[in-house]
């Protein structure tokens, strides 16, 4: 069956540079949609619906009846160009001006790939924005206390990283701990690749390393950082940049530089792929030993290989459970569900995170399909429960 066609898709070009930049709305829940902005060469506008469905899945399936936090609709930006161009930042204030009327009354948005939050503000504010997320304030109780939460929040650190880069980690790390534990595999000595050391996979790497894995592979747009006995991911972390890249002189001597796509077959039974949509196909999915794939990307995996994957027993874990962790967070803290404290935000993600992915694996078993088929069908049972509430607006 045939996704439904979003409530609202515009295609965007440049003036100055000719560039297409995207805005897809899936679903508006009391006129408002979240979801983030990304910036990538060959971002496409079937992408960018995709992602825009995604985010609808995501605010269902974290919907609590007596929280706070009151669930968004779904939609995406995204801008074709590389974001280390020169024309980049130039181009996403254009985006953002020319997005203006949407982000101020029904468009939530914030950082995604290739975009950080502090350049996505940076750029809001020459566009002559209040904020990226101030679509959300009409629904607040208290738009000023809110608003230094979320700021407070954003202030904080843990361990030398920024709390609102790890709150997504943090979620996706426990998603892959939940399937462990469910399938009573022992953390220490169990090995996981990452692929992209950004935002996502960084902190998965550090989230899933401290609760006692080994890190075996890295990749970033070098290549591919490998040692079967465990990097150290703490001193790659150290060493990135600000587009996960990390720097190669911090690796010690039993560490090894591969080519980029060898962490799909890195020897891990864990394979975290946190970077590009699209990274596994039918052909590469061939090269993956793994148990596990979770998704700390958007749509990594290509639904051909997933059914490739599936028929030889390996398990992936959906994007619309495995990542929302980042956008719950936001919510819950701007709502109030929550204080701007790391302990706090980390208790809430880990207990909602794992009873997220245990309900999504409880329901693949019982009805005997994939996690992501279990994944649709509870956001299926969910939104009509979501519309009863808050009206329909498709």
């Amino acid at each position: 069956m045939s996704a439904p066609a979003p409530l609202m898709s515009l295609v965007w070009t440049d003036h100055v540079t000719g560039r297409q930049g995207f805005l897809v709305v899936d679903r508006l829940v009391r006129g408002v949609a979240g979801g983030g902005l990304r910036m990538r060469p060959g971002c496409t506008l079937e992408e960018v619906a995709g992602l825009a469905r995604g985010m609808t899945m995501k605010e269902a399936l974290h919907y609590d009846p007596e929280g706070r936090y009151i669930p968004l609709g779904g939609a995406k930006g995204g801008i074709d160009c590389d974001p280390r161009a020169p024309e980049a930042y130039g181009l996403l204030v254009r985006y953002l001006r020319a997005m203006r009327p949407y982000i101020e009354t029904l468009w939530a948005t914030g950082e995604d790939l290739g975009l950080s939050q502090d350049l996505v503000d940076r750029a809001a504010a020459e566009a002559g924005l209040v904020s990226s997320v101030q679509a959300v304030y009409p629904l607040l109780d208290d738009e000023t206390a809110a608003r230094a939460r979320l700021a407070d929040a954003f202030a904080v650190e843990v361990d030398g990283i920024g709390l609102d880069e790890l709150a997504g980690g943090c979620g996706v790390a426990e998603s892959a701990l939940t399937a462990l534990d469910r399938a009573s595999v022992p953390y220490a000595g169990t090995r996981v690749a990452v692929q992209g050391f950004g935002t996502m996979g960084g902190a998965t790497a550090r989230f899933l390393a401290r609760a006692g894995l080994r890190v075996v592979a890295v990749a970033d747009i070098k290549g591919t950082m490998a040692n079967p006995a465990g990097l150290d991911v703490e001193a790659l972390l150290a060493a990135r940049d600000g587009y996960g890249t990390v720097d190669r002189r911090v690796l010690r001597p039993g560490d090894r530089e591969l080519p980029g796509d060898a962490w799909l077959s890195a020897g891990a039974e864990v394979l975290v792929p946190a970077a590009v949509s699209y990274a596994i196909d039918t052909g590469n999915q061939e090269r993956i030993g793994a148990r596990w794939i979770v998704e700390a990307a958007n749509m990594p995996v290509l639904p051909e290989a997933e059914a490739l994957l599936a028929a030889r027993g390996v398990t992936v874990l959906p994007d619309v459970v495995v990542n929302s962790g980042t956008n719950a967070w936001w919510w819950w803290t701007l709502f109030g569900d929550i204080g701007a404290d790391a302990g706090e935000a980390f208790t809430r993600i880990r207990r909602s995170m794992r009873a997220l992915t245990g309900l999504m694996l409880d329901r693949a078993d019982t009805d005997g399909t994939t996690p992501r088929a279990a994944a649709h069908a509870l956001v299926a049972d969910r939104l009509p429960v979501i519309a009863d509430r808050f009206g329909w607006y498709r």
